[in-house]
């Protein structure tokens, strides 16, 4: 039982959020938005906070869609190499 509780503990897993079901373009302009605002200052320390929070959850968002499409082109190459020749 306390290697199951090991096993579980050293691979902590993020639950699942509102924002992942952000397509990749959405999560990317509310991310710029963020920016924008951090920039513009005239925010709390609070506020800028929870905005550096929020790009930080949108920034995630956005590498996962990243590092998916990256997956998909390169199996897709792979396919493409692996493929007989045609002809």
């Amino acid at each position: 039982m306390a290697d199951e509780e090991q096993s579980t503990a050293a691979a902590p897993v993020e639950a699942p959020t509102a924002d992942d079901a952000l397509g990749y373009e959405h999560a990317r302009d509310a991310l710029l938005e963020v920016v924008r605002q951090l920039e513009n200052g005239g925010t709390s320390l609070e506020e800028s906070l929870a905005l550096w929070e929020r790009g930080e959850q949108l920034a995630k968002v956005c590498q996962r869609w990243l590092d998916g499409a990256r997956a998909r082109l390169d199996a897709a190459l792979a396919a493409e190499e692996d493929a007989p020749p045609q002809g």
